[in-house]
């Protein structure tokens, strides 16, 4: 992901999903996109029994804005007071409608997408309960220059094998020094490389149950302190 920051994504269509053409990779699940983002990083990174006043997410891979819809609806159902936070990291911003588009094939995210339609394109959007933030371009350039620490990683850049650079061991790091401690990641892939980068870099890393025809996916939990050199 080295291309111009300010250029969109290329879309196509099947059906109701959206597909990169850049990586020939779907932007959700063809399956069910919304319960995939339930099970993967909200159940993955212990939502919404984790959420307290200000708590953040951020997130590699923005897309649809699908999984920020659902995390805020899960924030709003659990009752949970105060904002929200949530900092997203793309190279490829969809257009606004796009994104629209792409949304309304989920009727259960119906209202906070409605909420949400008119700010798409902006890269910041503040309401009473939610403080998002974009950061358009490469994430191994924007990221270390992040000055905010995220409780909770949503890993959803395409598949390794197809978007490779955002799944390198230098840029996990990266998203390791931005977790606070005890601090969460999850995604839906479980390929080796990835789990061994998350590893290699400091999380205690899990594969467990995967979403649909996917067998498994991984979860990440950096430690509350430093286990001691021997």
């Amino acid at each position: 992901m080295t291309q111009d920051a300010k250029e969109n994504a290329i879309i196509d269509w099947r059906g109701a999903v959206p597909v990169s053409r850049r990586f020939d990779d779907p932007y959700f699940s063809l399956e069910d996109g919304l319960a995939e983002t339930a099970h993967v990083f909200l159940v993955g990174n212990g939502l919404p029994e984790r959420f307290f006043d200000g708590f953040h997410i951020a997130e590699l891979g923005f897309g649809t804005g699908l999984n920020l819809l659902a995390a805020l609806r899960l924030w709003r159902e659990s009752g949970q007071a105060g904002v929200l936070r949530y900092t997203a990291f793309e190279a490829f911003p969809m257009t606004p409608d796009d994104m629209r588009r792409a949304q309304a094939a989920f009727a259960g995210l119906a209202m906070p997408a409605a909420e949400l339609a008119p700010h798409w394109g902006a890269a910041e959007i503040d309401l009473p309960d939610l403080r998002f933030r974009l950061v358009e371009g490469d994430a191994r350039a924007t990221l270390p220059g992040w000055t905010g620490v995220a409780d909770a990683w949503f890993l959803d850049g395409f598949a390794p094998a197809k978007n490779p650079e955002l799944w390198e061991e230098t840029l996990l790091s990266q998203v390791f020094a931005h977790t606070a401690p005890g601090g969460t990641a999850a995604t839906y892939t479980a390929a080796g490389a990835v789990r061994r980068g998350l590893a290699a870099v400091g999380f205690e890393v899990t594969r467990v149950p995967g979403y649909g025809r996917k067998r498994h996916m991984t979860t990440a939990h950096k430690p509350t302190l430093r286990k001691p050199m021997i």
